[in-house]
């Protein structure tokens, strides 16, 4: 069975490229240095800091993996192909919500790089999904558990 290939921007595999680095470079030595330490203090039967350092190295260790599988399936969107008037993966849209008569901003990004704090939506949510593909003056319906909502583009930006 084939992983799945993991949709991003450009951006989004940048982040995660050098948040990989960091890891693997800095953040190891730094652990490697607070588990010499901690040993140095004699019994590690009851050594707090000890057994502290070797969880934040089970959870480095752990997002490098991550990273690793992420990275290894990751497929970076290209916005300069195909029609440049559609929604795709990173394309930073303007949309009014029907109902509310409420305009919204979104950024919609592949799913390893939502943050919906900042705006960044996944191209496999509800929204994204129904944005993709439309241009400026389509209205879309999203449906979701607690309904359908209709959102006008206004605006789309590469």
């Amino acid at each position: 069975m084939e992983a799945k290939k993991n949709l991003m921007t450009r951006e989004g595999l940048d982040k995660l490229e050098a948040e990989l680095q960091e890891l693997k470079v800095v953040r190891r030595r730094e652990i490697a240095q607070k588990i010499k330490e901690a040993r140095e203090q004699g019994d590690l039967s009851e050594n707090a800091e000890y057994d502290a350092a070797k969880d934040e190295q089970r959870d480095i260790e752990a997002r490098i993996e991550q990273l690793e599988e992420i990275l290894k399936n990751a497929e970076v969107v290209d916005n300069d192909e195909g029609d440049v008037d559609k929604i795709n993966i990173g394309c930073k849209v303007k949309i009014l919500d029907v109902e509310d008569n409420e305009e919204l901003v979104y950024k919609i990004v592949g799913s390893t790089e939502t943050d919906s704090l900042n705006g960044k939506i996944s191209n496999e949510s509800p929204v994204g999904r129904a944005l993709l593909g439309a241009k400026v003056g389509d209205t879309v319906t999203v449906e979701t558990d607690a309904g359908s909502f209709d959102y006008k583009v206004l605006e789309v930006n590469r």
